[in-house]
């Protein structure tokens, strides 16, 4: 998973659940907050009601006193009420009255009169002097059914002579109850969309900063010389400029202290040959074709010495450069050609041939001197590893912008350990002969051909041998 998708996945994770809990909280409170109201406004009527019903119920009139009249002129009234939202248009309170045994006396719906509701909480805590309310479903499986009952004392002085109870249908408050819910989920729905954008936007926003600094990052690895990226916030600015500094300073320490140590590695063997030799020269009585035998050796490791060095001075001065200095238009097939001819005596000594068809006459800009030395390398590479009496097969191709040289030879295959590690400064394999090169000839090419827009590879054929390709623009 990528960096961007985790960050917003991350946002996401953490404003979702919050948001989600949030709305979750709100939602699951309306319903109680909304019947909780419902209830303490029921319990002021109650009262209200048991004081107003007191006296007819100790004369014993309150099933055809005034206040049973009262109670029938209220359902018989008409109602449009606009309450914000809502818009009532019924009378939905319910009143009991039952005497002091539980037995209704009086309902206003003129249906439970006779009844026994001792046992309903309502009436039963309230007699017992307690808070008495109760909500009693009238279908078991749905909730909206539910009807809200809250009793009030009817007394005598200190004594509790009837109750009577309040009720009122959850149904007649859930329009109310739905709509709260509903403007609570819109609201939140448009927030969390509102979050989401403002997650989207930061993390592009923070994104595109990282992915500068990795492209810095990235061309800082491959040599390329870049200005460190601006923006994205002071910390990410000021992370490029240290990575810049930090570069700067590696660049140096290490490009110094890896030559020094190749550099002693490498002309460790030489010289001590020569110190051998030396010492055998220095001794008296040496036979004359023992000493010219000697001679003749140090003559050959001072001259690898010299190969070395200038090999790498060579090299240093490539790994220095970021651009093309001396650019000029010239004919690639023409080049390869000529690097052929330079290299047609060698081969014919080691009993080696070149096959190679007619090459296309290639227009290329760069520096002449630098792609001859990389053809040459690779020619010579060629030739160092491979089999004697065999042919070396050179191809030069055009196509898709680019001009593409194969070199291919029938020597021994290059170990698979050994293929990843063939173009770093100082890494070769050992020729047929046993003979070792300076290991510097490979990380020479790969220089060239980045100077110049290309790129090098080696690998091993099928049918035997090692193909190396050298491509460059055109």
């Amino acid at each position: 998973m990528n960096l961007p998708l985790r960050i917003l996945l991350g946002y996401f994770l953490v404003v979702g659940l919050a948001a989600f809990f949030v709305l979750r909280i709100f939602v699951n409170e309306v319903r109680p907050s909304v019947r909780e109201t419902i209830e303490e406004t029921m319990v002021d009527a109650a009262n209200l009601l048991a004081v107003m019903a007191t006296d007819e119920l100790k004369a014993g009139r309150i099933k055809d006193g005034a206040f049973a009249r009262q109670l029938d002129e209220y359902r018989r009234r008409e109602i449009d009420a606009p309450i914000w939202h809502f818009r009532k248009q019924s009378l939905d309170f319910r009143v009991l009255v039952t005497d002091d045994k539980g037995i209704v006396l009086l309902d206003s719906d003129h249906q439970a009169e006779g009844l026994d509701h001792s046992r309903w909480n309502d009436v039963y805590k309230t007699l017992l002097g307690e808070y008495g309310a109760r909500s009693t479903r009238l279908d078991e499986a749905d909730d909206k059914s539910n009807v809200f009952h809250v009793a009030a004392p009817i007394r005598d002085g200190a004594r509790i002579i009837g109750v009577l109870t309040v009720a009122k249908p959850v149904a007649t408050v859930e329009p109310i109850i739905e709509r709260s819910e509903q403007t609570i989920l819109r609201h939140g729905i448009v927030l969390m969309g509102g979050a989401a954008l403002i997650g989207l936007g930061v993390t592009l926003w923070l994104t595109a900063s990282i992915r500068r600094l990795r492209a810095y990052a990235r061309d800082v690895a491959a040599g390329k010389r870049v200005t460190p990226p601006t923006g994205g916030g002071r910390e990410l600015s000021e992370l490029a400029n240290a990575m810049e500094t930090m570069r700067s300073e590696l660049d140096g320490k290490q490009y110094v202290e890896h030559y020094v140590q190749a550099l002693t590695h490498e002309l460790k063997s030489p010289l001590a040959a020569l110190r051998g030799a030396g010492e055998i020269l220095a001794e008296p009585g040496l036979p004359e074709a023992e000493r010219s035998r000697f001679a003749a050796h140090v003559l050959e490791q001072g001259a690898r010495m010299q190969a070395t060095i200038e090999r790498m001075l060579a090299l240093s001065q490539l790994e220095a450069r970021r651009s093309l200095e001396h650019a000029q238009a010239l004919d690639f097939g023409a080049l390869v050609t000529e690097m052929i001819a330079t290299r047609r005596g060698r081969a014919e000594a080691a009993s080696l041939r070149f096959e190679r068809g007619g090459f296309p006459a290639i227009a290329l800009h760069g520096e002449r001197d630098r792609l001859a030395l990389a053809i040459g390398n690779l020619l010579d590479n060629a030739l160092d590893h491979a089999s004697a009496g065999s042919a070396i097969e050179i191809d030069l191709q055009q196509g898709d912008g680019q001009a593409v040289l194969r070199i291919h030879n029938t020597g021994p295959a290059i170990p698979d350990y050994a293929l990843p590690r063939l173009f770093e400064r100082f890494y070769g394999l050992s020729r047929p002969d046993g003979s070792k090169g300076s290991g510097l000839g490979l990380a020479i090419v790969q220089e060239i051909a980045v100077l110049h827009g290309g790129g090098v590879s080696l690998a091993n054929r099928p049918d035997g041998g090692v193909s190396a390709e050298l491509r460059l623009p055109c």
